[in-house]
């Protein structure tokens, strides 16, 4: 799949209506959802974010996302799955043979309890990887949040997981060298790959390794629909926006391969001529001149608590106010798990977002 590409797969849709935002008239709810990211160290930042209106004069979204029902019914299995039925996953790490229809499964990431919550499998979880600051991210909803840990992320407990005794185990990529092989010998282990790049791709493998390929390309089919009907609505094609993230003391464009640009293309939103990346998903803007990151509005993210303090600050700079989206009043600060975030439900929180501020004002 190129890097770049938007339509290699069939983008779909989650029916997680966790409320309707339909200034369009779409059919199809736009979710409510937060969107995932591989890890939920950032969340100590995001949790800044959802209980502030405003930061360096810039509005804050997601205060009022609504998260009571992130994930959907369960959707269906594949057809002819059954009890004694197994079907062979390729992934990134070898060749499964899991259950057509898994009935316990653990879950080793974020971003893989994103694929998870989007097929309404989430109440099937009997065990998940947690993050250092938080269980699970937020918007993916409390009853999440409460399902027993195995570990963490990056050092998942084998013992924890074969205690939990599932049928299927579903991550993005191995922890280290050797933790496949002793994952596989406790049960079917499935990596669906990291790179936000390829995030369509990666929930349509999902789905197999949940035995629902149909289900997910469906959904992904819906996602694109519902992307482009937003778009057209909101004239998104008229809008030049700019995506930046500052780390502990950096601040770097996320270009149109990124998560959040992939999701902004699919609404046929532009980007400012110096963020049209083609060579590399992201770029820094420089201390000194902070040009690159104006747009006719500004979306900032925050890495984790490091990056919300030094965003602050330079937030707060004379450079930064004398941008136009600054002086504007058109900067929003945008969560981070989702607008970094790795999943179709992380999207569709994305869509809803983009739905209240693209022609909006901040404040």
């Amino acid at each position: 799949m190129s890097v770049l590409s938007r339509t290699t797969l069939p983008h779909t849709a989650v029916r997680t209506a966790v409320r309707r935002t339909s200034v369009l008239g779409i059919a199809a709810a736009l979710l409510v959802l937060t969107g995932c990211s591989s890890d939920a160290t950032d969340d100590a930042a995001s949790t800044i974010v959802r209980t502030t209106t405003s930061i360096a004069g810039a509005a804050v979204l997601g205060i009022e996302r609504d998260t009571a029902t992130a994930c959907p019914a369960a959707t269906a299995p594949d057809a002819g799955a059954g009890p004694a039925v197994k079907r062979p996953v390729v992934h990134t790490a070898g060749v499964a043979e899991v259950p057509s229809d898994p009935q316990r499964i653990v879950v080793l990431d974020s971003a893989s309890m994103d694929a998870v919550c989007a097929l309404g499998l989430w109440e099937r979880v009997v065990g998940a990887a947690t993050g250092i600051d938080s269980p699970q991210p937020s918007y993916l909803g409390f009853g999440i949040s409460e399902i027993p840990s195995v570990g963490p992320v990056s050092a998942p407990d084998v013992n924890a997981i074969k205690a939990a005794a599932p049928d299927v185990i579903l991550g993005s990529s191995p922890a280290s060298a050797d933790v496949y092989s002793q994952l596989n010998a406790v049960a079917p282990t499935v990596f669906a790959g990291s790179d936000p790049v390829y995030w369509k791709a990666q929930f349509a493998l999902s789905g197999q390794a949940l035995g629902r390929s149909t289900a997910a390309t469906a959904q992904l089919d819906r996602y694109q629909q519902d992307a482009r009907q937003l778009g057209e609505a909101l004239n998104a094609a008229q809008t030049q926006a700019s995506v930046v993230r500052f780390g502990a003391r950096d601040l770097e464009i996320e270009g149109p391969a990124t998560f959040a640009g992939q999701v902004l293309s699919d609404i046929g939103t532009q980007r400012p001529p110096v963020q049209r990346l083609t060579d590399t998903i992201t770029a820094m803007v420089p201390a000194d001149d902070l040009s690159s990151a104006d747009g006719d509005l500004i979306y900032v993210m925050f890495h984790g608590a490091s990056g919300l303090e030094y965003g602050t600050e330079v937030m707060k700079s004379d450079q930064w106010r004398e941008l136009g989206a600054a002086s504007g009043n058109r900067v929003f600060v945008a969560e981070d798990p989702i607008w970094s975030g790795n999943g179709i439900t992380a999207a569709y929180a994305m869509l809803a977002d983009l739905q209240r501020t693209l022609n909006g004002y901040a404040g």
